[in-house]
């Protein structure tokens, strides 16, 4: 029987594709990307037309043996990769090492090599695609070969130059540094943001036996500035208690909502964000696993999902018919549009693709609950909602809008009220869009007004005047960072999810609050890398290199020349920044700040972990000059209740998708995976997550503040809420005298390396006693040593003498040597 190797990058996706295949057919995993860039060196010849150099990864000669025994028993081999450019160039390079030269004749005289895509794991669709297998589309493999050359050479050669000016181990990336770009924008412009006040008034009013409803003074917001501040306020508040309120104009109208297209991969990531409060990495991670496959009981493993990397809205016309047939069955005539809803996508979108979609829209989320985990299930019932909703009637809306005056004195002053009654569901029957925020159309379905006509008079209940203030732009979450990205053509569905994970693993960004807030490092590499490479970090050109991407996908550019135009100007600011960008490391910055040990002036310094206060007198080739140190704090903004709710939310593994949660250990508190010892997965809290401060009762003893236990770069500290204002750091006094100077007291310190606590002298490094127990301040009354120390021996805690020669140690009080 002829034998078929079929290769998928997945064991998942391959058990699912197997049922469908039959006894014909071997299919195995190359578990990903089988070749790469090497690590070591650059791996592209820009003086040699971009020759690239790809070597089999590390760890995968194994699963490529493999492959290659398989291959030459086999009679024709099928790469089944994903229908995107990355799993084009898997298939690429896994034909380059199982013998194909080129599209049709083979090294050796192997077996055929064909390409095979599917943009949902069904039966029809994977036969369909083996009775259309093709050669392997070199336009999409140039594409992925061209952003993997792009992005290492702007991250093999700039990364060097921030060791060099900041520290060991940074690295810049060619669209990540765009995306924290807007986080650092942002940040500054809420900081310059200056408040301004304005007021709005509303009105209480009643006609007849109607209810009462609320009217807004037409104009009062912070564009137009009408009610500017409360003196103004107030005196028309006093004005309209005397005026004559009447109805000027009544509008009704019918007004229809109609559905959003099926999701896309970017409007999944940040529907699920909003309504899941899931990260975009979850979200991806999760849908991964329902398009690749899960298991249905008698139904065996099968993909419930089209492929979720996609810009397309596009739906076959077979799914069409399909959910049209289930809307008519499941909820009537009047939900089904007379024709099939159709969207436009956006102009980039790669049309081949399809929207996400369930790969059947007769399996129910409910029917099959009892298979899926629980956050499975939400991401499935989520696209199956959109999905189905996206093929239904518009919900149809009775909007009134009233138009009043209120006139006193000679002068009309103009309110408005707009109300909204639900008349037919439609879409919303099953699904609706979530947003942002509030926008108008949820405060007009708030106002049930009555019955009202033009020139009837209206009875005034109650006047509310409130202050505001205009609000600064919010930071960007997750979900509205994908959206900012998308609508600005930065990145592609494929690469959001790391972009978002990337700027976090770097500790370049964190989460406070579910928000992106820029680190201290994100600020000092955002504002080096951007001054001396205007072109390469430009928002504008980022877009303009995806635009290119696309056009070498669809052949109309040569990849190599896309290149040459690239390593024009980035070579031009390469040189730029090698020559004047400013050397962090030897950053000294002023301040007003005096050393508490000698009284000198302190300056910001920069270390390994950032900026960190210094004594100004410190002098490297005089060993008794000053050497205090201390932190240096970093601002952080103000976290309502529902910012701390979302920070302390549940957190899963990223490797095996179970719930992380918080443990002490010997250097502080981390995240740990729930799946050890099966998976021993840990991250540090430091690491793209922030805990937020706690409030302490006790006060600062310069400026009367409450105290707050933060978490800094060694572990937890305890310092004056009013940070910048104030500066007071609390030392951990142990309430003993230094036993060498006599003046000095004994502070817990921790050591900067590794983590461990010992105890010094504060008139350090005038004096520089130190030790590794705490002291206990109790003459020996053996060998008459000025203190003694605690220990924790495996028998217990003991008392005991510092000294070496002295053998004096006692426990719960008794001597017992």
């Amino acid at each position: 029987m002829p034998k078929g190797l079929v290769i998928v990058e997945s064991p998942t996706k391959a058990k699912t594709i197997e049922k469908y295949l039959g006894r014909g057919f071997q299919v195995e995993a190359s578990l990903g990307h089988v070749k790469d860039l090497p690590k070591n060196k650059l791996g592209v010849d820009p003086d040699s037309d971009f020759e690239t150099e790809y070597i089999v990864i590390p760890g995968k000669e194994k699963v490529l043996g493999k492959l290659k025994k398989l291959a030459k028993a086999a009679d024709a081999i099928y790469l089944a990769a994903d229908p995107d450019r990355e799993g084009e160039a898997i298939a690429a390079h896994l034909a380059d090492e199982l013998g194909e030269s080129d599209g049709k004749s083979k090294k050796n005289g192997g077996p055929p090599i064909r390409r095979v895509t599917f943009n949902e794991i069904t039966q029809r669709a994977v036969r369909e695609a083996f009775e259309h297998a093709r050669d392997i589309d070199r336009n999409l493999v140039d594409a992925q070969q061209t952003r993997r050359v792009l992005d290492r050479l702007v991250g093999y050669q700039v990364s060097p130059l921030l060791w060099d000016k900041v520290r060991r181990g940074l690295s810049a990336g060619r669209v990540q540094t765009v995306a924290l770009r807007l986080i650092v924008e942002r940040e500054r412009e809420i900081k310059a943001f200056e408040k301004k006040e304005y007021w709005t008034l509303d009105a209480t009013l009643t006609a007849g036996k109607g209810p009462a409803f609320d009217a807004h003074l037409a104009g009062a917001n912070p564009d137009k500035n009408v009610v500017p501040d409360e003196p103004t306020a107030r005196r028309l508040e006093e004005l309209l208690k005397r005026a004559a309120w009447a109805v000027t104009s009544v509008e009704k109208k019918e007004r229809r909502r109609s559905p959003a297209p099926p999701f896309t991969t970017s409007k999944l990531q940040q529907d699920s964000a909003r309504k899941l409060r899931f990260s975009v990495k979850r979200t991806m991670m999760l849908a991964q696993r329902l398009y690749e496959g899960v298991e249905l009981g008698a139904e065996g493993q099968v993909g419930l999902i089209t492929y979720m990397r996609t810009d397309s809205t596009r739906v076959a016309p077979e799914a069409l018919a399909e959910v049209r047939e289930m809307v008519l069955s499941n909820y009537g005539e009047p939900y089904l549009p007379e024709q099939p809803n159709t969207f436009k996508s956006k102009k980039a979108a790669q049309e081949a693709h399809e929207a996400i979609r369930p790969s059947s829209a007769l399996r129910h989320p409910d029917s099959i609950k009892q298979y899926l985990p629980e956050d499975e299930y939400k991401v499935y019932k989520l696209i199956w909602q959109r999905f189905v909703a996206s093929q239904m009637n518009p919900a149809v809306f009775d909007q009134t809008t009233v138009d009043i005056d209120a006139k006193s004195n000679g002068e009309a002053y103009p309110f408005r009220v707009t109300g909204s009654v639900l008349k037919f569901d439609g879409f919303l029957k099953v699904y609706e869009e979530s947003k942002e925020n509030k926008d108008e159309e949820d405060e007009a379905l708030k106002h049930k007004l009555p019955a009202l006509e033009q020139g009837q008079a209206l009875t005034l209940k109650e006047l509310n005047p409130e202050q505001h203030f205009t609000e600064p732009p919010p930071r960007y979450n997750e979900a509205s960072l994908v959206k900012e990205l998308e609508e600005r053509g930065i990145g592609r569905p494929s690469t959001y999810a790391t972009i978002l994970t990337t700027i976090q693993e770097r500790q370049y960004a964190q989460k406070t609050g579910g928000k992106f807030v820029p680190t201290e490092i994100g600020l000092v590499v955002t504002d080096l890398l951007v001054a001396n490479f205007p072109d390469i970090f430009d928002p504008q050109y980022t877009a303009r290199l995806e635009e290119e991407l696309d056009e070498i996908e669809d052949g109309r550019e040569k990849w190599t020349q896309a290149l040459a135009d690239f390593y024009k100007k980035f070579q031009k600011d390469l040189a730029y920044a090698q020559k004047h960008m400013e050397n962090i490391k030897r950053m000294e910055k002023p301040t007003e700040e005096k050393c508490e040990r000698c009284g000198s002036p302190l300056v910001i310094k920069w270390g390994k972990h950032g900026s960190f206060f210094a004594c100004s007198s410190y002098d490297k080739s005089d060993p008794n000059s000053c050497t205090f140190t201390k932190e240096n704090p970093i601002d952080l903004p103000e976290l309502d209740s529902a910012d701390v709710q979302e920070t302390v939310q549940e957190e899963y593994c990223e490797n095996c998708g179970r719930p992380m949660v918080l443990k002490r250990g010997r250097f502080g508190q981390f995240m740990a995976c729930t799946g050890y010892p099966d998976c021993k997965t840990t991250r540090r809290l430091d690491q793209g997550k922030k805990v937020p401060d706690i409030p302490l009762e006790e006060t600062c003893p310069q400026c009367n503040r409450n105290m707050v236990l933060r978490h800094g770069r060694y572990g937890e500290f305890v310092s004056c809420s009013g940070y910048p204002e104030c500066k007071y750091i609390k030392q951990n006094f142990i309430g003993v005298k230094c036993p060498d100077c006599k003046t000095g007291d004994l502070v817990e310190k921790k050591a900067r390396r590794r983590g461990n606590v010992f105890f010094g002298c504060s008139n350090y490094p005038k004096c520089k006693f130190t030790s590794a127990y705490k002291p206990v301040a109790e003459k020996c009354p053996k060998c008459g040593s000025e203190y003694l120390v605690q220990k924790a021996l495996k028998s217990g805690e003991v008392i005991a003498c510092p000294k070496s020669e002295c053998d004096y140690q006692r426990a719960g009080g008794e001597a017992v040597a």
